[in-house]
């Protein structure tokens, strides 16, 4: 079974990558199962860049095969914000509510064909030897007036997956994994070290 180190404390990714990459005999381990107590600093322009950083610093430590990623939500009425800030949106401490409704302030009065918006996602790779593969993805919405569904996280509960009536929070994680950004790349990945030596 091959064994690769996911580097992020998110509970809610390390779940989301474990249930996408158990079925083909891969075993993640967080980092913090790793014994990796750190928290990269996403210094990153792109999610390219911060997934890289975040990828590497872990591989440094431990010279083993390693998964990061960065994602977050971009907007085209707030020119691509929040973007790379997703986390940070509504400030260090804030809860995904708090990020919720400072987006849903931020598009107050603003028509459905202007609350158009995109998930991405940069998947970083470093394998066993050091080299490092990239996988990106996006999934197009828009973003709704309210909270709907209580599956996901993030900005899931506003997000619509290509305009339809429903919210990621109310996709099954299965319906969301195939369609999301995040699935999307990952099984780019999967692909990839499917056929990897």
């Amino acid at each position: 079974m091959k064994e690769i180190i996911i580097a992020t404390n998110n509970k809610n990714k390390i779940r989301e990558m474990k249930e996408k990459l158990a079925r083909f005999d891969i075993n993640v381990i967080s980092q913090s199962e790793a014994g990796i107590e750190i928290d990269v600093e996403e210094t990153g322009t792109t999610f390219k860049e911060n997934a890289e950083l975040k990828a590497t610093a872990i591989y440094n430590m431990i010279k083993k095969p390693v998964i990061a990623d960065d994602s977050g939500l971009c907007i085209d009425y707030l020119n691509g914000a929040p973007g790379i800030y997703s986390h940070r949106f509504a400030g260090e401490d804030a809860t995904d509510a708090d990020r919720i409704n400072k987006v849903l302030e931020e598009l107050d009065g603003v028509p459905d064909e202007k609350r158009t918006a995109r998930f991405k996602c940069c998947v970083c790779y470093i394998d066993k030897n050091g080299e490092k593969h990239f996988f990106e993805e996006t999934a197009e919405g828009i973003i709704g007036y309210e909270p709907r569904g209580t599956n996901g996280f993030g900005f899931d509960p506003i997000f619509h997956f290509e305009g339809g009536e429903r919210t990621f929070a109310e996709f099954s994680p299965e319906e969301k994994n195939a369609v999301s950004h995040r699935g999307k790349a990952v099984a780019r990945f999967v692909d990839y070290i499917s056929n990897e030596e």
